[in-house]
């Protein structure tokens, strides 16, 4: 007789998977300038706190605002960023809601230049289930150290 104890620190694969996904979309999102896309990966209140930037993005306007600039100031200096995510973790932390982290590379290439790689940063991410799937309630980005 096989007996399983439930693990508090399971998550389903489905939900593993919708975080992955969910993660594919936001970075193909902010690289090809969908501000809007890239901005719904969060939920309508969201927040995203970087120390790369001046002041946090709270808000569906103000993730929209930033994305736009991310993504002008890329196309003001001739280059192309991809968002590479990996090494991802994910945690249940309570009813309805996950915590992820994982490993973000910005690889960048410069119009007849080579690739560089940006930075190396680890996502802290609070996702919530809503109607519409997974979404990123707070993304927390901290320098690789």
């Amino acid at each position: 007789m096989n007996t399983q104890i439930p693990c508090p620190t399971q998550v389903s694969t489905d939900d593993v998977v919708a975080v992955h996904q969910l993660y594919g979309r936001q970075s193909h999102a902010i690289d090809s300038g969908r501000a809007e896309d890239w901005a719904a990966t969060f939920t309508v209140d969201g927040e995203f706190l970087s120390p790369s930037y001046p002041a946090p993005a709270r808000g569906a306007d103000e993730l929209v605002a930033f994305a736009e600039r991310f993504h002008a100031d890329c196309r003001a200096r001739g280059e192309v960023l991809r968002h590479v995510l990996g090494t991802v973790e994910v945690r249940p932390a309570g009813p309805g809601t996950l915590h992820s982290r994982a490993y973000l590379q910005i690889v960048g290439t410069p119009a007849g230049d080579s690739v560089r790689l940006h930075r190396i940063t680890v996502l802290e991410d609070e996702l919530e289930m809503t109607a519409a799937g997974w979404k990123i309630r707070r993304r927390t980005v901290h320098p690789d150290r």
